[in-house]
């Protein structure tokens, strides 16, 4: 695996001169590292924002989710000058319960999956199903720990989340929150040994997902 570097301030700051997507980094490029940072601001008077960095601690996704929207509509970008959209994902329906985001490819048009959280199971443990194109499930996405979950939920939430993701039976990635000085952050680590069809671009939205979206249901 990648070792993860620590982003530091100033990596943290965009500076048009050394937007991220400028200096090569292509969109498949992006999705091709077995391990990122996410950071979610909490210092932001509209809306979310979402940073994610590659194991050298360079930024490889911006990520913005607009507010006062009806239904949720989140954005994932190349820099923070929001050169090039990557993939957008939104929410199916409006007060949508059983929370069902699609993912699309901003840069093809073509729609990547279905993300949706099921209700019942993650009153006690967060649990989404992951589905391709065809609308049929591919994966699914867990708590790894049932006693950790409980014991969040019913007597300390202070307790990190850690995430399984798995795809066709095969674990291909690990979630790791993390509570970090500023705030929200994770640790995402994706198999070396995932099939070779698993899309990547799954699994990062499935973390940005639930950097926003989980927690506020509770």
């Amino acid at each position: 695996m990648d070792s993860l570097t620590e982003p530091t301030d100033s990596m943290q700051t965009y500076d048009p001169a050394k937007s991220p997507y400028r200096m090569g980094g292509s969109p498949q490029q992006r999705y091709a590292h077995s391990n990122y940072r996410l950071k979610k601001q909490v210092m932001k008077l509209i809306g979310s924002a979402v940073r994610i960095y590659g194991p050298d601690g360079q930024l490889m996704f911006y990520v913005e989710r607009k507010a006062f929207k009806i239904k949720d509509d989140i954005r994932v970008y190349a820099d923070e000058a929001k050169t090039m959209e990557l993939l957008s994902i939104s929410a199916r329906q409006m007060f949508d319960l059983f929370g069902t985001f699609d993912v699309k490819d901003s840069v093809s048009g073509a729609t990547v999956g279905t993300l949706q959280r099921k209700l019942l199971a993650s009153a006690i443990r967060d649990e989404w199903t992951v589905l391709d194109q065809a609308g049929t499930q591919c994966g699914r996405l867990f708590e790894e720990s049932l006693a950790l979950a409980l014991v969040r939920r019913f007597i300390i939430a202070l307790i990190p989340q850690s995430y399984d993701v798995e795809h066709m039976g095969t674990k291909v990635a690990d979630f790791k929150q993390k509570f970090g000085l500023w705030g929200y952050e994770m640790d995402l680590e994706f198999s070396s040994t995932a099939p070779s069809h698993y899309d990547r671009r799954l699994g990062i939205a499935s973390a940005v997902l639930l950097s926003l979206i989980e927690g506020r249901q509770r």
